[in-house]
């Protein structure tokens, strides 16, 4: 559905994604990956299609269906150091900062594909502070589109995922937040391509209120 002026939507949790969602890392993840397309003999435009929001040995696992995964694993970690140690352009998406500070005292957690160095690393860059709760790479056995991630936020948190809101930027991302059976707000240009329950073009558009019966109210517009 688009946008509109008066979309409400009512939630027990939020689960926030971090790169497009949070954090425009884009400039890293172009830097990083069209390098390793450019090793691989790979299209770096189809190679940019595929790896936002998935795991990095995701990623390689559908851009290289025969390697094996130990490789995917080895090459993963060495992308995710390279990552790591880039945080040129980092910056956060526009209003993460006092979206992230009207969730003070609310259920909500990160819910991300990076890793606790490239999560830290990431929000820091951009000035942003991390949640309590977080989901990283370390915490689940699947990547997204999985559900795994946002399934275990809100078994963390103590919701039920149909309770849930959840914030995403990437086709993988919104299809593990609908997979989990939780409505998504997507954020971003990359989002409206994946049909989102709600778009918005960044999270100046939010507004978070806490309900007398320990609801949260999320404003969009």
């Amino acid at each position: 559905m688009p946008m509109t002026a008066t979309t409400l939507l009512t939630a027990r949790a939020l689960l926030l994604d971090m790169d497009g969602t949070l954090v425009n890392s884009d400039a890293v993840v172009e830097r990083c990956w069209r390098r390793w397309a450019s090793r691989h003999g790979l299209d770096g435009d189809e190679v940019m299609k595929v790896v936002h929001g998935r795991q990095g040995h995701a990623s390689m696992a559908v851009l290289l269906p025969n390697r094996p995964m130990e490789q995917n694993h080895a090459d993963n970690a060495r992308m995710l150091a390279e990552e790591t140690a880039d945080m040129d352009g980092v910056v956060e998406v526009p209003g993460a900062a006092v979206f992230l500070a009207s969730l003070a005292g609310l259920p909500h957690a990160l819910v991300t594909s990076a890793d606790v160095a490239l999560s830290t690393g990431r929000m820091a860059a951009a000035g942003l502070g991390l949640p309590k709760v977080r989901i990283t790479a370390e915490s689940v056995g699947v990547s997204k589109p999985d559900p795994e991630g946002f399934l275990k936020g809100a078994a963390e948190l103590g919701v039920a995922p149909e309770d849930c809101v959840v914030f995403e930027d990437s086709g993988a991302g919104i299809a593990a937040g609908r997979d989990a059976g939780m409505r998504v707000v997507g954020v971003g240009p990359r989002a409206g391509a994946h049909d989102p329950d709600v778009l918005v073009p960044d999270l100046t558009q939010v507004c978070v209120q806490a309900a007398a019966d320990g609801a949260i109210h999320v404003h969009i517009g």
